[in-house]
């Protein structure tokens, strides 16, 4: 089981120690809200999808940090500001209209709680259209570019933010 959302980088490996492949977690930068919001409001949620994590602040200033999934393309990848407007536990999925023409040999629904659903347990609803942060199923996908467009948590972790996100929660996705 994951502990906690607060995860532990990698100590970084010298260069004989992972022969020839260099770790860089250089990279890894956390967000200040103040930098992208006038106030805290019900909560924040950033999500980097060039590092692939999302920072969640409740309304009381608490952060937590969560490895994530993005999606597979720039032109699947929607930036800017949203705000979560419904929360669902076990949701179901249906493709979006591009996803179909894309893979016509994918159901055309999936309920709730199936173990195929990519949804996972918990979906929180974005403001924008079709778009998403939500659990999976498949864990591989965590810290990759795999997604047709939402943001995805491992189960455990939805379902800890899941919790303590009311609906008017601000988001950012950057």
């Amino acid at each position: 089981m994951l502990s906690g959302a607060l995860f532990t980088l990698p100590r970084t490996l010298r260069a004989e120690e992972a022969g020839d492949v260099r770790r860089n977690i250089s990279s890894f930068a956390l967000h200040d809200w103040r930098d992208h919001f006038e106030r805290l409001g019900k909560g924040i949620i950033i999500s980097d999808t060039v590092t692939k994590v999302l920072q969640h602040w409740t309304e009381h200033g608490e952060m937590r940090i969560y490895p994530t999934s993005v999606p597979l393309t720039d032109e699947l990848t929607k930036r800017g500001y949203t705000e979560v407007i419904e929360k669902r536990e076990n949701p179901s999925w249906a493709p979006t209209p591009s996803m179909r023409k894309r893979n016509p040999e994918w159901p055309a629904y999936v309920p709730g709680g199936d173990p195929s659903n990519p949804l996972g347990t918990r979906a929180l609803y974005l403001s924008w259209q079709y778009y998403r942060i939500h659990g999976t199923q498949d864990t591989r996908k965590i810290g990759r570019r795999s997604s047709n467009g939402c943001i995805g948590l491992y189960n455990e972790h939805i379902e800890e933010v899941f919790a303590r996100t009311p609906v008017g929660t601000q988001v950012k996705l950057i």
